[in-house]
């Protein structure tokens, strides 16, 4: 066994565990913990395929970015979890219906699938030599060329889910003064200043 089988066994074998332990893990700041290695082993893999942007990509936004975010909003939140679970019996059901459905979807992945369509000959995308084209400059093509709409739809989901994160570990504490944007704006002379009238040696 060479080198890179090597590696690559290792990264596809911390990948699938740290995958699985991501779901088994009762303590979420755990699961987060092991999705941070799940990223980290893939971005592994695609450094053995020769897709270094990919694997900095995979670095940089989901891990320094999206899975501390998850991170900081789990130790934020400081959730009941006990008094969340009590109710998870009755979705039980759904669970398991969209777990048979993800279970089929493996199955016909790792068998190789039963259905092979014939892709049109507009839809297919070969890839360049490298002689010509590095994969940065093949995939910032692919991206912003044919699919640039989803990709900043990605890019919306992803700041919409941060404000959400910010929003939701927002805490309003009693007898704290905070700032209130309209309040300020609409201030007037009226309202905001006061004019008293000082009696000669004397002060305020």
């Amino acid at each position: 066994m060479g080198l890179q089988s090597f590696f690559f066994y290792l990264f596809a074998i911390v990948s699938v565990g740290s995958a699985l332990m991501v779901v088994v893990s009762r303590n979420p700041v755990h699961s987060v913990l092991f999705l941070i290695l799940t990223f980290v082993a893939s971005a592994g893999l695609f450094l053995l395929t020769g897709a270094e942007f990919l694997a900095l990509i995979l670095i940089v936004v989901y891990v320094g970015a999206v899975a501390i975010l998850f991170l900081f909003v789990v130790m934020m939140l400081d959730l009941d979890f006990g008094r969340m679970k009590q109710g998870a019996l009755k979705y039980a059901p759904i669970g398991a219906i969209i777990g048979l459905v993800l279970l089929a979807q493996l199955i016909i992945a790792v068998s190789g699938g039963y259905f092979q369509p014939t892709p049109s000959a507009g839809t297919v995308l070969p890839t360049p030599p490298l002689e010509t084209m590095s994969n940065i400059e093949a995939i910032g093509q692919v991206l912003y060329t044919r699919y640039v709409f989803f990709f900043q739809m990605a890019g919306l989901v992803l700041f919409v889910a941060m404000v959400g994160a910010i929003v939701l570990t927002l805490r309003h504490k009693p007898g704290l003064k905070r700032q209130s944007i309209p309040q300020q704006v609409a201030r007037n002379p009226a309202t905001s200043i006061e004019v008293v009238k000082v009696e000669t040696g004397r002060g305020i």
